[in-house]
């Protein structure tokens, strides 16, 4: 016989775990997961952690403030220790099209109760201790946004999913999806076939080719990125600091580690393949010497790298589509979704089982691009 769930989520990550969480706090529990990787396999185990408010967009200001508040209560929530530590971060400005950019996206964060602000690159060197700021213009910064420990968030959904008796079936492909008139009536797998009645596509870089197995077309590409860990160092770095420009980014983790990476200009949207590079190394290693000069002997022990899943506006594609108005997509979310994962999660579940409509749905429409897409996100790291 064929299982029937009433959701099942195509995804293991931040996204799929989370969705999965809220419908059960919501006391919806009849949910399979599915992954055809490993539990942190995917970008939520791959990502540096970051979680910030400064956006230039309003939708991702809001979303992101109540993110930062859900990430605050996920310690005592899950009762999984998420080494939440809110630093701030540190945008280093050193072109004037950016200050002019940060300097409106500072004023639009104020207008909705962030203390974002624009400060001189001496202001920079006293939050960044040993930050050289030649060559900078400005600084942006937010005192309130934080760094987490990204494979932690996951393994407190993981078990309070398993205490809710909610399954996830890690190493299970989506070979199909069969569609019946305008719906998905089952989902196959390589580990059997379900019903469902409400598919949700949270599979990230790959929801795309998810959404096409039921003749979907969306027009997310990924694109590689590279980050590396160093060996612990004394604690002396609160913020997490960003390179606008080159997409720098670093900051310093409880243990001590020193978690950075930044884009290489090769790595072309659509062609996403795993592993590590010695050009990486190089670029990092000169830019990161540049803006803190006492890591020149910094001794690497590893890295690795995860896909961004990137739309043409630098938005995600969220909600039902046409022709399939039991499937979701909920993917396209440029790097940072982890962040905004929360948030998402609960909207997405509060309208799967209660039927509460959310503007996010209006703004996140995949047919948007049908008609030249939205408002573009330009604060995109990496």
């Amino acid at each position: 016989m064929t299982a029937r769930y009433h959701t099942l989520i195509i995804g293991a990550g931040v996204m799929g775990l989370g969705i999965a969480y809220q419908l059960a706090r919501r006391g919806v529990t009849n949910v399979l997961v599915v992954d055809r990787d490993y539990l942190t396999g995917g970008a939520s185990g791959r990502n540096g952690g970051g979680l910030r408010q400064q956006w230039a967009t309003e939708d991702n200001i809001e979303l992101m403030l109540e993110s930062m508040t859900l990430f605050r209560e996920m310690t005592r929530e899950l009762g999984v220790n998420v080494w939440l530590r809110q630093g701030g971060y540190l945008f280093l400005l050193d072109r004037p099209e950016d200050v002019e950019a940060f300097t409106r996206s500072t004023q639009l964060q104020n207008r909705h109760g962030l203390a974002t602000r624009m400060i001189s690159p001496r202001e920079a060197e006293r939050i960044a201790p040993g930050l050289s700021s030649e060559g900078l213009l400005a600084a942006a910064w937010n005192p309130s946004d934080a760094v987490v420990f990204p494979w932690s968030v996951l393994w407190g959904y993981a078990e309070a999913l398993a205490a809710a008796g909610i399954t996830i079936l890690s190493r299970t492909a989506v070979t199909a999806l069969e569609v019946k008139g305008d719906r998905i009536a089952a989902v196959v797998t390589d580990k059997g076939t379900f019903e469902a009645d409400w598919v949700v596509n949270a599979a990230g870089a790959w929801g795309c080719e998810v959404a096409l197995l039921a003749g979907i077309h969306c027009p997310n590409q990924p694109v590689r990125h590279e980050i590396f860990a160093s060996e612990p160092l004394k604690p002396w770095l609160d913020p997490m600091v960003v390179h606008f420009a080159s997409g720098l980014y670093f900051s310093q983790s409880m243990r001590g580690e020193l978690i950075a990476g930044i884009t290489v200009p090769s790595h072309r949207p659509g062609q996403y393949t795993s592993g590590s590079s010695y050009q990486f190394l190089s670029l990092i290693g000169r830019h990161l010497v540049r803006f803190m000069p006492r890591l020149a002997n910094l001794r690497i022990l590893r890295q690795w790298s995860g896909p961004y899943d990137l739309t043409p506006d630098n938005k995600p594609i969220v909600g039902p589509v046409a022709g399939a108005e039991n499937f979701v997509q909920v993917h396209g979310f440029a790097g940072h979704g982890f962040m905004m994962a929360p948030v998402v999660a609960r909207i997405v579940a509060d309208w799967l089982a209660e039927g509460k409509d959310h503007p996010i749905f209006e703004h996140y429409r995949l047919d948007r691009f049908e008609k030249g897409g939205g408002e573009k996100e330009a604060f995109i790291i990496g």
